[in-house]
């Protein structure tokens, strides 16, 4: 029988955790990856709240039940989740091991998927549990699972090669380096369980997860340069097994347990933010000796060879053509009326699809905002949530493309005409615009890490008395995640994964101040850029810079001129004469005039 409301969903959790002894139970939207995207089959939290967000936790006791969220979904928790069944809790003022210490009971048993979970959430939460004299259970087999019957299957689509003519290098030259740091380390092998990882080490793409071009699967790398790929035997064809070679042993994905378990003796590198407890657990338990040190593909993959930043060159050109010719439909109908959020986003995927055969997916879901949406900088439109976009407003879509040769990520932030934006809005906005083009015009020296260039962005929305509640920057992907580590460009608090990491040559980075005006509406400029070296007649040491990657108009109807520096008008100007060079020629008719006047000078 299948259950339709999330209370029935809940009472029938309940029911199952006395089955099995447990006085509670932690539900995290996360996969046996730790993936920031997770397939159908893994979406346990939706199936159980109806939560749509990206991020999030639930903690379930028998009398009651508390959902965490961060800042960013304070508004869409509460449409979409219960109040009578969850208590609404953000995150980080309180956290699952706070409240489940308040309100479990004494002695209790709270139950955890430990292939769902790191080691480090379970140490945190076990230990503030002992006050309680309650106790962390790793559960076997989770028990939603056992009550959700219409559960999706793990996809079993193929695995596909990624060909080395858009790789860059082969995948026997990724595996000798990754052999060459083990032999260095002193480690006798590593567990790839991140899936963009494992995809960029074997030169192998899927479409096992939404907006991530990856196939389940996980990755035992030796020091002998060999590896062990465990992947569901349906996922495996002919041109795979021939693409991976002798030195790639293919086994089936359930067998990774057992094979962890054979690892008896040795020393083994384990990635402490992508291998959940349930990999450390299985290595202690047959006596190997598992070492929480960084995944030793982030930082190689991290660093885009030539040929991948051609890739993005080539992607990013088709990618703003179809931008070029959406924001010119935006300017013909938007004023119109009879918009909303859905069909703008549907439009945008019309004219991507349009433009290239090499689009396999969007990035992400399209984040089409109107007015007090906006503002809201994380914003998913659905069906329920979707609103007309409505003339004499602000209109903010940030959204990409997974192709074939590149990762796109563009945010625009557009007047819908008639009439003229507030002052206020034109002042916001050319706020945001100083702090991208400072970012853009960065120069600094080797050994920069992406935190010191944070305030750049900031300076001119600080001096005004307001800010953006995120990060400025994060690094992208080539056909894999638009969400791609270790480096980044936010507030350093020395918390955040990649806060530390130098910005080095090959990286790419999005370059995205914004400003929100809860209620009202919300600005964000976003372009990729790619970090490359610069000379400086004079100069002592090493410096670098950004190439700009992202070649689309800025709506010139939020720039408040006045407010621009000489150097910045020239950054403006400079920028989109390399926009209409670039654009041009894959543009004709109304959709190229448009344009044209677009990149007009200042």
């Amino acid at each position: 029988m299948l259950m339709q409301t999330h209370e029935a969903r809940l009472s029938a959790l309940r029911e199952e955790l006395k089955k099995r002894g447990l006085d509670g139970f932690v539900v995290p939207i996360s996969d046996e990856h730790m993936s920031e995207y997770i397939g159908a089959y893994a979406q346990r939290l939706h199936w159980l709240t109806g939560f749509g967000g990206s991020a999030g936790t639930v903690a379930v006791l028998q009398d009651k039940a508390a959902i965490f969220v961060d800042g960013r979904y304070t508004v869409q928790v509460r449409e979409q989740v219960d109040g009578k069944l969850f208590e609404y809790v953000g995150v980080p003022a309180s956290s699952p091991a706070k409240w489940l210490a308040a309100n479990a009971a004494e002695g209790a048993k709270i139950g955890y998927d430990a292939w769902l979970h790191s080691k480090g959430w379970a140490e945190g939460v076990a230990k503030a549990l002992e006050k309680k004299n309650a106790e962390l259970v790793p559960v076997d087999g989770n028990p939603i699972d056992a009550v959700w019957a219409d559960r999706p299957e793990p996809s079993a689509a193929p695995a596909l090669v990624h060909d080395e003519t858009r790789a860059g290098r082969s995948s026997a030259d990724k595996r000798a380096e990754v052999a060459d740091w083990l032999k260095e380390e002193g480690y006798d092998a590593a567990v790839v369980s991140a899936l963009d990882s494992v995809a960029w080490l074997l030169n192998v793409r899927g479409t096992d997860v939404e907006r991530t071009p990856v196939a389940l699967a996980y990755v035992i790398a030796h020091a002998g340069g060999t590896a062990e790929l465990f992947i569901g035997e349906e996922k495996v064809t002919p041109e795979l097994a021939q693409h991976l070679g002798n030195a790639v042993t293919i086994r089936p994905r359930a067998a990774f347990e057992d094979a962890l378990g054979g690892l008896a003796g040795k020393t083994v590198a384990v990635d402490p933010n992508y291998g959940v407890a349930a990999i450390f657990h299985a290595l202690e338990g047959a006596g190997a000796k598992p070492v929480a040190v960084r995944d030793p593909t982030i930082l190689p993959r991290a660093i885009k060879n030539p040929v991948e930043q051609q890739g993005h060159r080539d992607a990013q050109a088709r990618d703003g053509a179809a931008i070029a010719k959406y924001l010119h439909w935006l300017s013909v109908e938007g004023p119109k009326g009879g918009l909303d959020e859905l069909s703008a986003a549907a439009k945008l995927r019309e004219f991507r699809d349009e433009a290239s055969d090499t689009l396999r997916d969007l990035s992400f879901d399209t984040i089409s905002a109107a007015g007090p949406h906006a503002a809201l900088p994380h914003y998913r439109v659905d069906e329920d949530s979707n609103i007309p976009i409505a003339p004499s407003s602000i209109y903010l879509c940030d959204s990409g493309g997974q192709y074939l040769d590149g990762t796109t990520d563009i945010t625009r932030t557009l007047w819908i005409g008639p009439g003229e934006p507030s002052a206020e809005q034109k002042d916001r906005n050319t706020r945001v615009l100083k702090g991208h083009i400072a970012i853009a015009r960065a120069v600094f020296p080797q050994g920069t890490v992406g935190g010191q260039l944070d305030a750049f962005a900031r300076q001119f929305l600080w001096s005004a008395g307001v800010d953006y509640a995120h990060g400025t920057g994060h690094g992208v992907g080539s056909f894999l995640s638009v969400h791609e580590g270790p480096q980044r460009i936010a507030k350093f608090t020395g918390a955040q994964p990649g806060g530390d990491q130098e910005l080095m040559p090959g990286m790419i980075l999005s370059n995205e101040p914004g400003y929100y005006k809860e209620g009202a509406y919300g600005i964000r400029i976003e372009n990729l850029v790619l970090v490359e070296r610069r000379e400086i007649a004079g100069a002592e040491g090493d410096y670098l810079g950004f190439e700009t990657l992202t070649f689309a108009p800025i709506d010139r109807a939020l720039v408040d001129v006045s407010l621009l520096t000489a150097e910045e008008r020239a950054w403006w100007n400079d920028y989109h004469a390399e926009v209409s060079r670039i654009l041009a020629p894959q543009l004709s008719g109304e959709v190229l005039a448009w344009l044209e006047q677009a990149c007009q000078p200042l």
